[in-house]
């Protein structure tokens, strides 16, 4: 499958333009002018790099690189025809991984492009398995896609997430997913893991994350 671009761009012609280089280019892309589409949409959706332009109508472009910071490390690269040195600074500060000012060559922006896709890949730690978890919102994305948890399945998750290779057995996890010391059965753990691994497995089938310790229990372990 071909890597998704989102361009954020509120000049029409400029957009088609970097469109039409990054499908040459072997890219998949989808356009947005409107500022406060945009974190809604990559919420939804989430792109393997964002090109962020800064001046948006409804919502600037910092801002919006700050929200989708909150909850994502998606490659942004900033686009704009401020040059200050100061915004360029705020810009990275916030979490953009590289900054293009107008006016630019879009073939100059397709190779950004694949420079930062390439240092993307290499900087993503294996560890985590593709999964990336925001206690705030109790959000968990696994590959950029949400995985819709529960509470008590998020709990679990980023519990034995934070742990990885430690064994731990159904009653430390019932201890420090119910707080309130309510009374449930080893099979609650059970089931709760079975859904979260039906959860997982719907957006990564060949890749295991939790292990079953057969008489033990249960750990967190990336291939």
């Amino acid at each position: 499958m071909n890597q998704h671009i989102l361009i954020v761009e509120d000049e029409e012609k400029l957009a088609a333009l970097l469109g039409d280089y990054l499908k040459q280019a072997g890219f998949e892309s989808d356009w947005i002018e409107d500022g406060l589409a945009v974190v809604p949409s990559v919420r939804q959706r989430m792109p393997d790099l964002i090109l962020l332009d800064l001046m948006l109508p409804g919502r600037d472009g910092l801002e919006i690189c700050k929200e989708i910071r909150s909850f994502s490390e998606v490659p942004i690269i900033m686009i704009t025809a401020r040059v200050e040195e100061i915004d360029r600074l705020l810009g990275l500060e916030l979490g953009a991984d590289d900054y293009i000012c107008k006016p630019f060559s879009p073939r100059e922006v397709v190779a950004r492009v694949k420079s930062v896709l390439r240092r993307s890949g290499e900087h993503q730690a294996p560890a985590t398995g593709g999964l990336a978890l925001d206690p705030e919102r109790f959000q968990a994305l696994l590959n950029g896609r949400d995985l819709e948890l529960t509470a008590v399945e998020f709990k679990l998750l980023h519990f034995l997430f934070q742990n990885p290779g430690r064994i731990y057995s159904r009653t430390q996890l019932m201890d420090r997913i119910y707080s309130d010391q309510r009374i449930v059965s080893d099979r609650t753990i059970d089931s709760h893991i079975k859904k979260l691994r039906k959860k997982l497995s719907s957006v990564a089938p060949d890749q295991e994350l939790i292990h079953s310790i057969y008489g033990v229990g249960y750990k967190f372990e990336a291939p």
